[in-house]
């Protein structure tokens, strides 16, 4: 990793470059933000195959005789209960319960595991999982040069990787992940994803990525694979109802605010139970199971005007009654869509309300999340 004036850069930055990419400033990172048309990158993901940049989040090993014990005393997730070679969805929370960033966790053996967050919350996450990880046998290291993160999305996947790795990635469970060789390089294939299509992340080397990307490249020609940025990146998440920190996440919501308390468990047995904002949790799962808090939802526009994030969710006499989080025009269901959390009494799917653009009131209707999920 390079840093300059723009920010950080990535081991392949120079190939974002020579690729025409429009780039843009990313948690500090110099980022590709499209390489032509956002429309045609997303639209790629969803029909055949897009490769993706992700370098700029944050790898933190995590490892020792209690590694396992402290991950479940500083993270709200039974990591403990993982096998080796699999992965979990979780998140760290402050004593107060507020989410101080999502992970995934990745239990890379018996006694190591790789704990991947958010390039935004990565020193966060890093000096949480240090301070929390004292008295226990178990030592946190900031993996973040040490790793390039490369990823390829869509329904072409498979086929694009199974002619470039020995190992099988047909066979690979959904969030799990082992070493393998990709193109002669040594990667960790993970099987997880952003986008709501099949896909894998290579955790390779920062001094393999360059070539990792050209192999996949020359490999996904004839599938139609094509070089994706972050901005079809969030409209696929979006599309996907996946929370993005910062807009569905923050450190004023709790896991159970933001329809994710299934992440919180309050039974695993290590540590005598005892984990980081375990008090204000069970409070939160209380308020939530008696007195339903505002609910994330989704919402698809009737017109054209598109709700962006802040913007106030009204109902029909022009009282607020949500705010939304994320919004932008769906490629694949060609009408302006959102995410928004909205008052329980107007959080059925079907309930008719209307965002307030700019002053004027334009009509969308609430429905279930995800808006969009792929054929299985």
């Amino acid at each position: 990793m390079t840093t300059d004036a723009t920010g950080r850069r990535t081991p392949l930055d120079a190939v974002h470059r020579a690729l025409g990419a429009t780039m843009t400033d990313f948690a500090g990172w110099d980022m590709p933000l499209r390489y032509g048309s956002e429309r045609d990158e997303h639209n790629a993901v969803r029909t055949r195959a897009g490769l993706f940049d992700l370098s700029h989040m944050g790898e933190i090993t995590v490892s020792g005789p209690q590694a396992a014990e402290a991950l479940d005393f500083a993270l709200v997730g039974f990591v403990s209960a993982l096998a080796v070679g699999r992965a979990r969805y979780t998140m760290i929370c402050a004593e107060d319960g507020g989410i101080l960033d999502d992970l995934i966790v990745y239990r890379t053996g018996e006694q190591e595991f790789l704990v991947v967050a958010n390039a935004s919350n990565a020193q966060v996450v890093l000096n949480a999982l240090t301070a929390r990880a004292e008295g226990f046998d178990a030592q946190v290291r900031d993996d973040r040069d040490a790793y390039a993160l490369i990823a390829v999305q869509g329904p072409e996947s498979v086929g694009i990787l199974a002619g470039l790795t020995d190992a099988d990635p047909d066979g690979l469970k959904y969030y799990a992940g082992l070493p393998a060789t990709v193109a002669g390089r040594p990667v960790l294939l993970a099987r997880t994803g952003y986008t709501g299509e099949d896909g894998f992340e290579l955790f390779t080397a920062p001094e393999h990525a360059v070539a990792l990307w050209e192999a996949l490249t020359e490999a996904g020609a004839g599938a139609g694979l094509v070089p994706c940025g972050l901005s079809c990146r969030d409209t696929l998440r979006l599309e996907a109802g996946m929370p993005l920190y910062g807009h569905e996440l923050n450190t004023g919501l709790t896991p159970f605010d933001a329809g994710l308390g299934r992440v919180v468990r309050f039974d695993k047995p290590t540590n005598e139970g005892r984990f980081v904002g375990r008090e204000a949790l069970e409070r939160a799962a209380e308020r939530a199971g008696q007195t339903p808090p505002r609910k994330l939802v989704g919402l698809v526009a009737e017109g054209r005007r598109v709700p962006r994030a802040g913007y106030a969710v009204v109902d029909a006499g022009g009282a607020v009654v949500g705010e939304v989080t994320s919004g932008a025009p769906s490629p694949t269901l060609g009408k302006p869509i959102a995410i928004a959390y909205v008052d329980a009494a107007h959080a059925e799917p079907g309930t008719r309300v209307a965002v307030d653009v700019r002053g004027s009131h334009e009509a969308v209707e609430v429905a279930a999340l995800p808006l969009y999920r792929r054929a299985r």
